[in-house]
């Protein structure tokens, strides 16, 4: 029952890599409120990944932990993981936590893993211990374990089987697609201590303790989550996963363009994506002034606010459908588009505010191995950030968008006024330069130069001006939703015009289009 943890124990401890309300801290054996924990973590109300539970460790009142911990004694340890099976058996359906026995400031602790399951709802006896077993179904409300009543409970078992598109097995793959190379390179670089056995296990092992793999031996499957991180080539179990990174120097409307496209694991593209923008289109502007020794300094583009809204998409677009991650970036503005868009429970207005919260997460895995990257920060931080540093460069106020039925995000970043008014006043002396990137990555990225989608959809109407929706996405390749936000764009640019009704009615594309 026990293995290691693919987490590095300080930072988890700490509360570095997973958010405090998703660890439970233990100061002993104590399996009543533990199982109660575990039954929490199992159902994963919210799609946060489960949690952790710690025992052995104390906390404060504020449930911040204390170093060093108290520790179990070494004649409990056995007696402890023998209970705790027998305990586990009485949560229904069934449900074993990934255990391990750590040693950390000469103290025994116990880390138990608990992963959001994959046939939820569960429940457990309020006390295990007891002989009458009264089962209840609890759930996570922050950093409490709490019994889920009513409409809690009503919406817990409406989700049963209802596993997040990343935590679900994938029945067109097998363990042999799953890299132990980059699944290696990931316990190394996040400090786990399975990086030293890895070398030692199959890809399926190493893929179990990593909770990448499950079913029975004979029938082994890998997740959607191991092979969007752990294989070279995830495009082609999930078509368009990729981010696309388009330049207009003319600006939105303008026919030259320059598109490079990456992909591979989520962490390189995201990596590799950035670096590109970040070598390639920010500029920082130094603005001297004969009065005052200070200059002034500020960016076109904050690279915080775009690593925000990129890591952003990675994280929360849907990987079932086959829409790339657009980054298109003009001389006015850099925008970053995913699809779908927020979940309904998020009010646009909370969100052009940074306050709002996500109800329940799209993806509950591939955060977790984000945070464990530090490519992200935790849950419902992205647009606070991005608001915070925008600000912080003097830059524009950001813009948030999508549509009532959620099917795109859009996060739009101004450039900065300065950049464009300094050089074309010539106040002061100007200086500009390309930040060069140190940024080292060892994935291949595929780069291909075509015909922008827009351009494309108005030389199809051209073409034929009765051409309809469906006809369009058919000849570009590209989904009915998608074609229907370009020509919105295009409508709102004023270089197209719809005459009559959707039947029977024909597009009428501007002369300067």
């Amino acid at each position: 029952m026990t293995s290691k943890l693919p987490i590095n124990l300080k930072d988890l401890l700490h509360q570095r890599k997973v958010e405090g309300e998703r660890i439970e801290y233990k100061t002993g054996w104590n399996p009543d409120p533990i199982m109660r924990t575990l039954c929490a973590f199992a159902n994963d109300f919210e799609n946060l990944g489960g949690g952790y539970v710690v025992i052995g460790q104390d906390c404060d009142e504020m449930g911040m932990p204390v170093f060093p911990p108290k520790g179990l004694p070494d004649n409990q340890l056995d007696r402890i993981q023998r209970e705790l099976l027998g305990f586990c058996n009485q949560i229904q359906p069934s449900y074993f936590p990934m255990l391990s026995v750590e040693r950390f400031e000469d103290r025994n602790l116990i880390v138990l893993w608990a992963p959001g399951g994959q046939n939820r709802p569960y429940k457990v006896p309020r006390s295990v211990t007891a002989k009458k077993k009264d089962y209840r179904h609890y759930i996570r409300r922050y950093s409490s374990t709490v019994e889920a009543r009513a409409d809690d409970e009503r919406e817990l078992i409406s989700l049963t089987a209802r596993v997040p598109f990343d935590d679900r097995f994938n029945q067109t793959a097998g363990t042999n697609d799953l890299s132990l190379r980059l699944m290696e390179e990931f316990l190394r670089e996040v400090g786990s201590d399975l990086a030293d056995e890895s070398r030692e296990l199959s890809a399926e092992a190493l893929g179990r303790q990593m909770n990448v793999v499950g079913g029975p031996a004979e029938a082994a499957l890998p997740k959607n989550v191991g092979l969007l991180f752990f294989n070279d080539h995830p495009e082609r179990f999930f078509p368009a996963t990729q981010i696309d990174v388009v330049w207009f120097p003319e600006g939105a409307g303008g026919d030259r363009f320059d598109e490079k496209t990456f992909t591979g694991p989520l962490d390189r593209i995201a990596r590799d994506a950035l670096s590109h923008i970040q070598a390639n289109y920010l500029k920082q502007t130094v603005v001297k002034h004969p009065d005052r020794a200070e200059a002034d300094r500020f960016w076109n583009y904050p690279y915080a606010a775009i690593e925000e809204a990129v890591v952003n998409a990675v994280y929360h677009r849907s990987y079932d459908i086959r829409e790339p991650i657009e980054v298109r970036i003009t001389p006015e503005d850099l925008v970053v588009l995913s699809f779908p868009g927020p979940d309904r429970s998020i009010r646009m207005a909370d969100l052009q505010k940074g306050k709002a919260v996500s109800r329940r997460y799209r993806n509950r895995r591939i955060g977790e191995f984000l945070k464990e990257l530090d490519l992200t920060e935790g849950r419902s931080t992205g647009i606070s950030k991005i608001l915070k540093v925008m600000k912080g460069n003097h830059s524009p106020v950001p813009e948030f968008e999508t549509d009532d039925d959620r099917t795109y995000f859009l996060i739009r970043l101004p450039v900065h006024p300065g950049t464009v008014s300094v050089e074309s006043a010539h106040m002061g002396t100007t200086e500009t330069s390309t930040v060069k990137t140190s940024v080292k990555t060892s994935v291949k990225t595929s780069v291909k130069t075509s015909v922008k989608t827009s351009v494309k959809i108005l030389s199809l109407m051209r073409e034929n001006p009765q051409v309809s929706i469906p006809e369009i996405a058919e000849a570009i390749g590209r989904t009915a939703r998608a074609i229907e936000m370009q020509i919105a764009q295009l409508k709102a640019e004023g270089l197209i015009e719809r005459i009559g009704p959707a039947k029977g009615g024909h597009w009428v594309v501007k002369e300067d289009a």
